[in-house]
């Protein structure tokens, strides 16, 4: 995982350059204040590129949004449901697996409903 200042959403097939296209997890999506909760309580300070999503977000909450649609720049992605965390989480950092467990902390996938070009910096919300 390299982080970048954009990329493209493809509608219909994910973030363009991904090794894993299509499907209903063609994005995923971390909550920046969410993954900070979840550093927090186990005392480590682990950056957010250890949970591999393709975007991080700030300023939304993911809890419980399945079937919501979020706006990402022009984009727009329909939540799938929760990004369940696995065991690389301990690899990172021990009890972050647990740590990530509540409130959606480890993210959410979701499917492209409207593609384009997003950048860092762009406007994230509920459409």
């Amino acid at each position: 995982m390299e982080p970048v200042g954009e990329a493209l959403l493809v509608e219909g097939s994910g973030l363009e350059g991904n090794a894993d296209r299509g499907g209903r997890r063609q994005v995923t999506l971390l909550d920046a204040e969410a993954w900070e909760r979840a550093t927090r309580s186990i005392g480590v300070d682990v950056p957010p590129i250890a949970r591999r999503a393709n975007l991080l977000v700030r300023g939304i909450d993911l809890e419980a949004s399945r079937e919501r649609v979020v706006r990402v720049g022009e984009a727009r992605i329909e939540i799938g449901g929760e990004t369940l965390p696995c065991g690389q989480m301990e690899a990172n950092a021990p009890g972050l697996r647990t740590a990530l467990e509540p409130e959606w902390r480890g993210g959410a996938y979701g499917v492209v409903l409207a593609g384009g070009l997003i950048s860092v910096g762009d406007e994230v919300g509920w459409a």
